[in-house]
């Protein structure tokens, strides 16, 4: 017996067009995101290669043009939906100020307001002060928040619809669109903590443990509990190194020139960021309690995770920071030994930082071990808030 297909109609076959294709403003949005990552990334290469020598850098534009992609995006879909919306569309948005639009459009639009502010208040910050290198600085946390937010509000703009979707195949692609905001909002979260934690000359002691455990756990379990993808935190992860990889591998093939004084190590090439962390490791475990833990267990699967996430991160660190300060990393893949045009080349570079020791200097297993328990109690509270936020997000429909 043989099975005939019709032929779609016209109407039909534009229906399931449509219903296969990401909507243009999810995409806009994601498309920012990655400009906003990427502009960041470069941002940090600028100022460590070249030096701040105008706000009206190719970094900062590219930061300000995702931002500015993504607010007019977001502003259109709450106009079209406020006054041209159908009552399916209406229906899945949300009032505010008499307007109607998605959750995530409006977070988008926020965090956009907000990264504009930065702007200027990042250009008097150093007309007023001077060239800072701190990545934590009043403006810069200005600018993180906006950053973050609209990260934030990618996230919903997949989420919600793919909360409603009831086509296994449209819930995987809107799953892959969430997946990826996520990693970029991973992946700022690491360039935000990177002075505790991208030089492998952290990762023997302690804070960088308790600072990871901290700030990662918290997004990775989020993300994951809302998801709908079979490996949600791995994937997550995945994405967060390939970026940092990525602009790892692109940025040193660009030449660049220190413009500031004083210049100590005098780069001919854009400075890469750092290896970026193998999260892969702890978020491949987080995966796996997910998958072996109910619900109905979040206090348990939080502690579970917050020890695991500090025993995987040590076990995995601890032994990759001696490689990455040895003449084995010093090549194009791993780009270890690379330094800012201001730095003071010597053999700090190949030491351990922070290390925690006793009275006499001695390196301390005592205080190391009092750390890790830190980190752990620490991971476990964030892990713990990371799957009630998530849970929440698993409710999100508009």
């Amino acid at each position: 017996m043989t099975a005939t297909t019709l032929p779609l109609s016209g109407a039909d076959a534009r229906a399931a067009a449509k219903s296969a294709a990401i909507p243009w403003y999810l995409a806009a949005v994601l498309l920012s995101s990655t400009f906003i990552a990427v502009g960041l990334l470069w941002d940090i290469s600028w100022h460590q290669s070249v030096g701040r020598d105008s706000f009206w850098t190719l970094p900062h534009l590219l930061e300000q043009l995702g931002a500015f992609i993504a607010g007019t995006s977001c502003g259109w879909v709450v106009l079209h939906t406020t006054f041209a919306g159908s009552p399916e569309a209406r229906s899945e948005s949300v009032r505010f100020w008499g307007f109607r639009g998605p959750l995530g459009a409006w977070v988008c639009i926020w965090g956009t307001l907000v990264m504009i502010t930065s702007a200027p208040f990042d250009n008097w910050w150093h007309n007023a002060y001077g060239l800072d290198v701190m990545i934590i600085s009043p403006p810069h946390m200005v600018l993180a928040l906006g950053m973050n937010s609209l990260q934030f509000g990618a996230m919903l703009m997949a989420l919600a619809p793919m909360n409603r979707a009831t086509d296994p195949a449209e819930t995987k692609r809107l799953g892959w669109c969430y997946a990826y905001a996520a990693g970029v909002l991973v992946c700022m979260i690491t360039i935000l903590i990177s002075e505790y934690s991208s030089d492998p000359n952290n990762w023997h002691n302690a804070l960088f443990y308790k600072v990871t455990a901290g700030a990662l756990t918290l997004f990775l379990v989020a993300s994951a509990r809302g998801s709908r993808l079979a490996w949600p935190a791995t994937s997550t992860a995945a994405i967060a190194m390939g970026i940092i990889l990525a602009l790892m591998w692109i940025l040193p093939l660009f030449p660049a020139t220190p413009k500031l004084a004083p210049i100590y190590n005098p780069v001919t090439r854009m400075v890469p960021p750092h290896f970026p962390l193998l999260l892969i490791a702890p978020a491949f475990v987080i995966d796996l309690l997910m998958r072996r833990t109910g619900r109905n267990h979040d206090w348990r699967l939080a502690l579970a995770i917050g020890v695991s996430f500090v025993a995987v991160m040590l076990v995995v660190h601890w032994f990759f920071a001696e490689f990455m300060l040895s003449p084995w990393a010093r090549n194009a893949f791993f780009m270890a030994d690379q330094w800012p045009y201001e730095a003071k080349l010597g053999p700090w570079r190949y030491e351990y930082w922070g290390l925690d020791v006793d009275a006499n200097g001695a390196w301390s297993a005592a205080r190391f071990a009092t750390g890790l328990v830190i980190a752990s109690v620490l991971g476990f509270a964030s892990a713990r808030i990371g799957l009630w936020w998530g849970n929440g997000m698993a409710r999100v429909r508009r």
